[in-house]
């Protein structure tokens, strides 16, 4: 009995999950799927530890959250034993591009959301798809959804073959579509072209102190090319004229220019240019910023952002997994307009 439950338990060094919350995960799935029953012994921490190969502490810990739930407990001089079908709550595997404030937010909103009724196993893979594809292959337990930001700085054209690895009635898609993805499924997903033109005609009056406006988009980014459709659009229905610039530390700013920054990595380059220069921000020059943090409102008196809803991204997507809906939903972007325009 106890090699059967040894053998089912695989831990996963890729994943962002504690060690001795795979363990106790572990567990719980063996008593789903019947391979330990309730009144079953356990096997000794100092067995898991040798053949898992993983630190006795961790087992130690694993046990005290799964003994703390009320699955296990433990009688002297016998050890640990199974005492309870614990709840089944779903597994979900997420899949983050890169770790960021606004994906923080998303999650969070999600795991709340969600709250005793799943396990959520954190997976980053980089903006690349090759990685992407050794995590879903590595997967060491099954999960019954999948929730995947689909942001790819390279091998676009894989992904469709990539995702299609993960059954189409457990995948959860965030952000955007993946064109050639066949199947059934929910999307959270922003409308980028229209997003960022509707945003910026929102506050067309203040831009109109500047005669030309800028979007940093860094070659090979992950940010949808849409985004620039958007932005000259908006540029050529107000008359404003537009470039777009790849290296923000290679760019002479200008009076007159509204700067709009995708990545706070390009926002902080730029702040110290702004502060070389002398310009005024707010009268001789525009900062807008894509995705709002609470840190921005406090930048320069106030940054002026545009961005997602993304704690709803998140609600959306535990609405869609708990409903099992396959439905399609675009989330609200905003404009928090600030001195800084």
């Amino acid at each position: 009995m106890h090699g059967d439950l040894i053998k089912s338990i695989k831990i996963n060094a890729f994943s962002s999950t504690p060690k001795y919350i795979q363990l106790g995960e572990a567990v719980i799935d063996a008593i789903r799927l019947g391979i330990i029953e309730v009144g079953d012994p356990l096997p000794s921490i100092n067995d898991l530890s040798y053949f898992l190969q993983i630190a006795r502490e961790t087992v130690e810990k694993g046990y005290r959250k799964l003994r703390k739930e009320g699955v296990i407990d433990s009688t002297p001089g016998k050890g640990y034993n199974v005492c309870k079908r614990p709840f089944i709550r779903r597994r979900i595997a997420v899949f983050l591009n890169k770790l960021s404030v606004h994906k923080k937010i998303v999650y969070d909103a999600l795991a709340k959301e969600l709250g005793d009724q799943a396990a959520i196993d954190l997976f980053v893979y980089n903006s690349d798809i090759s990685h992407l594809k050794t995590l879903i292959m590595g997967l060491s337990q099954p999960y019954d959804n999948f929730v995947v930001f689909p942001y790819f700085k390279e091998g676009r054209d894989k992904a469709a073959e990539v995702l299609s690895l993960i059954p189409s009635d457990k995948l959860v898609l965030l952000g955007r579509d993946v064109e050639g993805l066949e199947g059934e499924f929910p999307i959270i997903c922003e409308r980028y072209e229209d997003d960022i033109y509707e945003a910026l005609e929102s506050i067309r009056e203040p831009l109109s102190k500047y005669n030309s406006m800028k979007l940093i988009f860094p070659d090979h980014s992950d940010y949808p090319k849409a985004i620039i459709k958007g932005f000259y659009r908006f540029c050529q229905d107000y008359a404003f004229e537009h470039v777009l610039v790849d290296e923000i530390a290679e760019e002479e700013l200008q009076a007159g220019t509204c700067y709009i920054s995708l990545t706070d990595v390009d926002l902080v380059a730029m702040l110290a240019k702004v502060e070389q220069s002398g310009l005024v921000v707010g009268k001789e020059i525009g900062i807008i910023s894509y995705n709002e943090t609470p840190l921005k409102q406090f930048i320069l008196n106030g940054i002026t952002t545009l961005s997602t809803d993304f704690k709803l991204m998140g609600e959306y997507a535990a609405a869609s997994i708990l409903n099992n809906s396959q439905a399609r939903l675009e989330v609200p972007f905003y404009t928090v307009l600030r001195p800084s325009v």
